[in-house]
């Protein structure tokens, strides 16, 4: 594991053992261009599928030595992990202090065990959505795979039953209703940004179009 994973994995060890203390909010949360909203908008690309629990599958595969599909049952009593991060979507809002409950990427990655080939991660949604980062940027203390946000199940048209929440990028890299989580040894570009959007999606460079 690279250091910085290492260090990353440290961090959320340490959430782990109880809720982090709040931060105080300041103008240095906002990232350029971005405004402070209270509402949680529904963006999304006009499909909202309906899936049962029952139904509800992860497939995690690729460039790991345990490829693996998770029913609801499974992945519910995977390691569960809360946390409190701010939310930055690429159409100029942002929201702060979205508290989220959910299976944390470090506990997928170490289900599934990255081969040292595994470079980058490509997410698949059941609405035919799918976006990309590289290993490094999901390998963080609170990236993960949310079926709970403010204490309450994910509602259909904010991803549920379950999404990805990659904090410190903007949202669109945060794929809804997840159904694939794909580790590959190269960058295959997702939906937005195949269209011109950023592959890096730095809220605070604005980094919104390629």
């Amino acid at each position: 594991m690279k250091k910085d994973h290492i260090a990353a994995k440290a961090r959320w060890a340490v959430k782990m053992k109880g809720k982090p203390k709040p931060r105080e909010h300041s103008i240095d949360r906002l990232p350029p261009g971005q405004r402070q909203v209270k509402n949680f908008p529904v963006l999304d690309l006009g499909i909202h599928p309906e899936i049962s629990r029952e139904e509800w599958r992860l497939t995690i595969r690729g460039h790991v030595e345990n490829p693996v599909t998770l029913d609801w049952n499974q992945f519910m009593a995977l390691e569960q992990f809360k946390d409190t991060s701010d939310f930055h979507c690429v159409t100029t809002w942002s929201q702060f202090d979205m508290e989220w409950q959910g299976v944390s990427f470090f506990t997928i990655a170490e289900l599934a065990q990255p081969k040292k080939s595994a470079t980058h991660v490509f997410f698949k949604g059941h609405d035919q959505y799918s976006t990309n980062t590289t290993l490094d940027a999901v390998m963080d203390d609170d990236t993960l795979i949310a079926h709970m946000w403010k204490g309450e199940p994910l509602t259909v048209e904010h991803g549920g039953p379950a999404r990805v929440i990659v904090p410190k990028l903007y949202a669109w890299k945060g794929a809804k209703w997840v159904k694939e989580i794909i580790f590959l040894d190269h960058d295959i570009l997702g939906f937005w940004e195949v269209r011109g959007y950023s592959n890096t999606a730095d809220p605070w460079t604005g980094d919104r179009s390629a």
